[in-house]
């Protein structure tokens, strides 16, 4: 362990300072910016006034500095510390070392250098609650350290219980590490809700976060931290809004704050002397500026298609109402297979694919897990949305609905709709495959390392799309596939969810999953009589062209789609956005893309039960080869097949 020899690290810090919490002076309060700048201020950037020192950091940023004195429950921050400390002794230490080992590189909102500076002159320089949330998470791993296995746990429901009074108190006289204490709390599997997340944006609001403090005068370290906690809340927010099915609290006129970059990560350069170290933070630092760069592409999805308005939008389109959609999703899923394709190698998945028994007896843990994870709940928000708007104008019918011959989704729907639907559909059924094979390949490096908080229902996410594709299916041999597939799901994530190899990660998932099991159940009887797809009947018209195009995009750099098998390539789906016909070069169309660089990793080979053929392969054919299959296919690759 480097030695800092002293608190030099925290000289002319902002938000960190000992005795002192800052509030930010906005453009509209009772401060005139006008007359600031008519204050005196000393070389330190400082002004003193009756009410409190101003700061300023930039000509136009301005803060107010406040005593911690005069705040509730200040008499109490250090028997609260000293408590806190008591519950883990003796092994405080131990436990920051693992926290800084597991959690930090995937998760980089603290300051390595300034917190060890800090904790070896004494635990009392931190805020109560940051200290105890730190200790609550490393406690997950305890199994993890040699020296603390085999020893009894600290009480956890005694640091909770200080975490959430101390946390309270710190309220009061917010600084980055209120900011920090709340975003870690909200990591646990069971601390995530959605009211605490408010009243961190409204401190971090407090504290300039949403500021660009790219210029400020402040330590070049802090202003990294500074960014890296704000995108940090921002990540919180979105995904908490996309979870919970909220509105967000972010708005993207108030944000200015920078993308993260190198020279915002310093810690990579500090850890000299360990190599593994070294690597697990470099690669942490690129795993958290690209779920940053993902999320943002996560929230124009929900910007577009989840405010009351834009689902209003939808329903006023009335039949058009999936060309609308379609039309909306052309650049997003353009970005979404751009920001894949550009992954650095040290993060993608296929890297930690290759050698599973070497990764199954590895102490090292691996986390990128949680952002691939991101990435599928982020497809499946977007197809969630295509696909609720197919099911408006294309209700799934009941073999009830007429004496006749069965009826079809497509019935009432031009053959050029009637594609959309089929292609559509198909589409979602790819990213489907794609999120399940990617949770069946999971190895026990990456379920027990660190989970983003989201993690947990990006797992169920995935049982309800298919539950949904259940629910919508416009046959019963369809609707047959998605309940075999769903029950191997359900497999999947029971044994992904034994003690040590997640500890209970996917336990919310299978929950849920049951639920949307147990309501389809009561779902109409539907159809029989299926063309061979599986998908729609009344297709004759289509027929021809749907073969041209699909076998034409499939053929290019091994792409293509089955229907529920095999890997996915570098082809598309056309999908008319306006109106125009389904094939044609021109004229509006939407191009919907289903490759393997942005819906299945590289070299995956979906689960596939016994008896899938009966849903059917593509009626254009139904051989690899037609479809524009590579060789080396494995049907039953990945997954054990269940009995129904």
């Amino acid at each position: 362990m480097a030695n800092f020899g002293g608190p030099t690290l925290l000289k002319r810090s902002l938000g960190l300072q000992e005795d002192r919490y800052s509030q930010y002076v906005g453009p509209t309060t009772d401060f005139e910016p006008s007359l600031i700048n008519l204050s005196t201020f000393d070389p330190h950037d400082e002004s003193l006034l009756s009410r409190g020192t101003l700061r300023k950091v930039s000509d136009d940023d301005t803060f107010l500095l406040l005593p911690d004195k005069n705040t509730p429950g200040y008499e109490h921050i250090n028997d609260d510390t000293d408590e806190i400390e008591s519950i883990v002794a003796p092994h405080g230490r131990k436990l920051v070392d693992l926290y800084f080992r597991i959690i930090h590189p995937a998760y980089p909102i603290i300051q390595k250098n300034v917190f060890y500076e800090k904790y070896e002159r004494s635990p009392r320089e931190f805020s109560p609650p940051l200290l105890a949330a730190m200790y609550i998470l490393a406690i997950n791993w305890w199994d993890q350290d040699d020296d603390l296995s085999p020893l009894p746990r600290p009480n956890v429901r005694r640091l909770e219980r200080l975490v959430r009074t101390t946390l309270a108190d710190a309220m009061y006289r917010p600084k980055l590490s209120t900011v920090q204490a709340g975003l870690l709390l909200s990591q646990r599997p069971e601390g995530d809700q959605w009211a605490p997340t408010a009243q961190l944006i409204a401190i971090a609001q407090e504290l300039g976060l949403h500021l660009d403090c790219s210029h400020w005068k402040i330590p070049l370290w802090e202003r990294g931290l500074r960014k890296r906690l704000a995108w940090g809340l921002y990540m919180q927010d979105k995904w908490g809004a996309l979870i919970h099915g909220r509105p967000s609290h972010i708005l993207a006129s108030q944000w200015a704050v920078q993308l993260l970059g190198p020279n915002d990560f310093p810690d990579v350069e500090w850890e000299e002397d360990d190599a593994d170290g070294r690597d697990d933070i470099d690669k942490g630092r690129t795993l958290f500026a690209q779920m940053v760069q993902l999320t943002q592409i996560m929230s124009e999805i929900l910007e577009t298609f989840y405010t009351l308005q834009a689902m209003q939008n939808v329903n006023n389109a009335g039949s058009q109402g999936t060309h609308l959609v379609l039309s909306l999703a052309k650049p997003i899923q353009l970005k979404l297979k751009e920001w894949y394709a550009a992954l650095p190698a040290a993060i993608r998945m296929d890297s930690t694919y290759q050698t599973p028994v070497a990764n199954a007896n590895s102490n090292r843990l691996s986390s990128i897990g949680y952002l691939h994870l991101a990435y599928f709940a982020t497809e499946i928000t977007l197809h969630r949305r295509i696909v609720r708007s197919l099911a408006q104008t294309h209700p799934a019918p009941s073999s009830s609905d007429s004496g006749g011959p069965p009826a079809t989704a497509s019935s009432s729907a031009s053959s050029s709709d009637s594609y959309i639907l089929h292609i559509c559909r198909n589409a979602a059924k790819a990213r489907l495959i794609s999120a399940m094979d990617f949770v069946n390949r999971l190895t026990p490096s990456h379920l027990r390392a660190f989970w983003y908080f989201a993690s947990k229902t990006n797992f169920a996410l995935i049982g309800t799309f298919g539950s949904l594709l259940w629910a919508t299916s416009p046959g019963r041999e369809e609707a047959e596939w998605y309940r075999r597939r769903l029950g191997e799901y359900r497999w999947t994530l029971s044994v992904s969810s034994k003690p040590g190899e997640g500890r209970g990660l996917t336990e919310f998932a299978m929950g849920m999953l049951d639920i949307s099991t147990g309501l389809l159940k009561k779902l109409p009887e539907k159809p029989t009589t299926m063309s061979r797809s599986g998908s729609l009947t009344g297709l004759a018209g289509v027929s021809g062209a749907r073969r041209t195009s699909l076998l034409a995009l499939g053929g290019g750099g091994g792409g293509g789609v089955g229907m529920g098998m095999g890997s996915f390539g570098s082809g598309s789906y056309i999908v008319s956005g306006a109106g125009g016909g389904a094939g044609h070069a021109d004229g509006g169309l939407m191009d919907l893309d289903t490759s393997g660089g942005s819906g299945a990793l590289s070299g995956m080979h979906s689960p596939r039960s016994q008896g899938d053929d009966a849903d059917g392969s593509d009626d254009s054919g139904s051989s690899d080869e037609a479809m524009g299959y590579g060789g080396g296919f494995a049907p039953t690759a990945g997954m054990a097949s269940m009995a129904d």
